[in-house]
């Protein structure tokens, strides 16, 4: 087992895993699709119910992605059978999307065979092309999983609401449970931490590179909604409104503890619990992302609309939660926290009640300027560390 294991880390160091293969970027071009789709469905229907199937067909289309993304990191991308591999999950990651809007509707066995078949088949061909028995006992335990969460995710199809809405609950818990202890499976064994390989800097890249999408999704939501009516001057203000929101998420999550999270995980005791905080948190960021699209929609529709609490609740609570999980992030994976994140956060929590008085594009401006107050705190400190650094050098010399 011991030579396996180093066997595989010498290929995975030879094979250069450190930035990701063109079909990557290839196979997330689908997920520009999904997350759109997603945002869509939100917005057609802003109530507590939409906002729970929105956070279920959520959950699946990450881990579709998140589950692919961590094989090719064990994996060499330039290999002709993990190329096959990506490009069979990209088609069927494709299906899903296209099945999203519809998916708690005639859609249903669409979206969940596609869900399903993208785990089941990609743990089969794994079984195929791996070697070792390890290796082999490894993917078996996984794929164990998915063949008993597959069970809720069917069964949800031939059902109507609530009971296939709480079918597909269990089937997302089963996922993410199994996932979160490691696959234990009967016959198979528990797996150990210390049998995974985790290239850190492919990793960070493909977590970026998904944001990046979310980020880009923002912008094609908020250029949609503008496109969708009349060019008049506060519904271009929301717009750029919106854009400058976008742009101010975007410094709050590169700043500092993004470009770190490689080595973090590299010279982790435990890479495998750092690259699954890092997956988690990534997840809370990407629903902030989607929701803060929903509140931009809702805005550029109607600057100065009658505000409900939907409306508040979606413009606020999306910048909210990516604060939020950007200091878990940052917590889990560098062992600190910037407090300016946190409170901003809860500036944001505390204000939510009473901008129900105020129309929604005064509502993105108080945001914003939050947001603005965080990045401006992240300068001064990023400045402060520069100046202390450079008093240091100056010193030993």
């Amino acid at each position: 087992m011991e030579r396996e294991r180093e066997r595989e880390q010498q290929s995975t160091r030879e094979g250069g895993l450190y930035g990701p293969a063109f079909v990557e970027l290839f196979f997330d071009l689908v997920y520009v699709f999904a997350l759109t789709k997603l945002t869509d469905e939100l917005v057609g229907d802003l109530t507590w119910a939409g906002a729970f199937r929105m956070i279920v067909l959520l959950l699946a289309v990450w881990w579709a992605w998140s589950a692919t993304a961590w094989v090719v990191a064990r994996f060499d991308p330039s290999r002709g059978s993990v190329q096959l591999l990506i490009v069979a999950a990209m088609l069927g990651s494709l299906l899903l999307t296209a099945a999203l809007p519809k998916a708690y509707g005639d859609r249903d066995l669409v979206f969940a065979s596609a869900y399903v078949g993208v785990h089941i088949l990609r743990g089969l061909y794994l079984l195929l092309i791996v070697r070792g028995r390890e290796a082999r006992r490894r993917v078996a335990r996984i794929l164990f999983w998915y063949l008993v969460s597959a069970v809720p995710w069917i069964g949800g199809t031939f059902a109507e609401d609530p009971l296939r809405g709480a079918l597909w609950i269990v089937a997302v818990a089963i996922d993410y449970s199994a996932d979160m202890l490691q696959y234990p499976a009967p016959g198979l064994g528990r797996g150990q931490v210390s049998e995974w390989t985790v290239a850190g800097e492919h990793l960070t890249t493909r977590y970026f590179q998904f944001l990046a999408i979310a980020f880009g999704e923002l912008i094609l939501v908020a250029g949609a909604a503008l496109d969708s009516g009349e060019f008049t001057a506060e519904r271009t203000l929301a717009f750029v409104l919106s854009f400058v929101g976008a742009v101010l998420l975007w410094l709050v999550y590169f700043h500092r503890g993004g470009a770190l999270m490689g080595d973090a995980i590299r010279s982790a005791a435990d890479p495998v619990r750092v690259g699954r905080s890092a997956s988690y948190a990534h997840l809370l960021m990407l629903a902030g992302v989607v929701v803060t699209a929903v509140g931009d929609h809702l805005v550029i529709d109607h600057p100065f609309g009658a505000t409900t609490a939907p409306k508040v609740a979606a413009i606020v609570s999306g910048p909210a939660l990516f604060l939020a999980a950007r200091s878990l992030f940052e917590y889990r994976v560098l062992g600190r926290v910037d407090w300016s994140r946190l409170v901003g956060c809860g500036v944001l929590v505390l204000l939510g009640p009473p901008m129900i008085f105020l129309s929604p594009l005064l509502i993105v401006c108080t945001v914003n300027a939050v947001l603005l107050g965080v990045v401006l705190a992240d300068l001064k400190m990023l400045i402060r560390h520069r100046s202390a650094r450079q008093n240091r050098r100056s010193a030993a010399k």
